[in-house]
């Protein structure tokens, strides 16, 4: 993650944002979320990943883990789910692209916090759309770093 000064770092207040509202280094703050076994339980349906780490407890701590270990897409759809409801709301329409580290399991039970803050910004299409690159950097309850990356969005813009 890179850090960026603080005179250029400032958390967006609820509403909605477009290409044009969003400077480099502004913040979201986008909620947690708590990863219980349920959730783990119906992402295993949807996904059909049923591996063991995920879904047994006794073959977790076998393996070292207190818990039964999330799915890291399970995490990442949580994350984009709360990017998507957050009170600073980004107008764009489409994921262009996710670049993504997955750096410590998620364990039945953990409350995930994340922060998105804009990386970058690029006008395409004749002006008439516009790409945001957020850097996202997801933390547990003790505040470690278990998933971080990027994700660039793509919103329509008005003609300069």
């Amino acid at each position: 993650m890179h850090p960026y000064p603080p005179e250029k770092t400032s958390y967006l207040a609820p509403g909605d944002y477009g290409f044009d509202d969003l400077s480099i280094g502004d913040r979201i703050e986008i909620g947690s979320a708590t990863i219980s076994a349920e959730l783990i339980d119906q992402f295993a349906v949807v996904s059909g990943d049923r591996y063991e780490l995920h879904m047994d407890k006794a073959f977790a701590e076998t393996h070292g883990f207190r818990d039964r270990v999330a799915h890291g897409l399970l995490v990442l759809s949580v994350v984009d789910g709360l990017k998507n409801n957050a009170e600073a709301h980004l107008d764009g329409f489409v994921s262009l692209a996710w670049n993504w580290q997955f750096q410590a399991p998620v364990l039945a039970g953990d409350t995930i916090a994340a922060e998105i803050v804009i990386a970058g910004k690029q006008r395409s299409g004749g002006g008439r759309h516009g790409s945001v690159r957020l850097e996202l950097k997801i933390t547990n309850q003790d505040g470690r770093v278990v998933q971080s990356g990027h994700n660039t969005l793509l919103f329509k813009v008005s003609p300069v």
